[in-house]
């Protein structure tokens, strides 16, 4: 396979983004969904994999505090299996680690044995469950947390970040 580049979603992923979205969950988040996590909502921070200029996952979180929410992780099914969520989801646990956050939480399917073991390599940890949480058939959602953040880059700047002059 092609290298794989994790980069800062934009606006203009948002239909390949979408399309993975629809490809993988049973129950996806509307295309405007995506629009609104991108233009309105300042808590949010997407990830995109790319390779040969084609999205073929994405990853998602809403930063509150020092909290980073893992809202979303997919891959286009035929490219599971190299190790792409793993990279996407550690990538974003980094750029959530530079902007402060000292936890990660997320929801997993209880049958979703495959992500599970994805987020305990990556350090997560099972702490509850929420009982019938998925709306499309009424399983339950394991919550998972993990407090082993990687080090933030001293180099980090985000485009936004507000410089104030002296």
């Amino acid at each position: 396979m092609a290298d794989v580049v994790i980069r800062r979603m934009n606006i203009n992923d948002v239909d390949a983004v979408h399309a993975i979205e629809c490809a993988t969950f049973p129950k996806p988040w509307q295309r405007e969904d995506f629009v609104k996590e991108m233009t309105q909502n300042t808590c949010a921070r997407y990830l995109v994999a790319e390779t040969e200029g084609k999205v073929i996952g994405f990853a998602g979180t809403w930063i509150v505090l020092d909290e980073a929410h893992i809202t979303n992780v997919a891959v286009l099914e035929a490219y599971r299996g190299y190790g792409i969520g793993k990279k996407l989801t550690g990538a974003l646990m980094q750029y959530a680690a530079n902007l402060g956050v000292t936890y990660a939480t997320l929801e997993v399917r209880r049958s979703n044995e495959r992500a599970q073991n994805l987020y305990k390599g990556l350090g997560f940890q099972y702490v509850g469950v929420r009982k019938k949480y998925y709306e499309d058939n009424g399983e339950d959602a394991f919550i998972f947390c993990c407090i082993a953040m990687p080090r933030p880059q001293e180099d980090f700047e985000e485009e936004e970040t507000v410089h104030e002059e002296a």
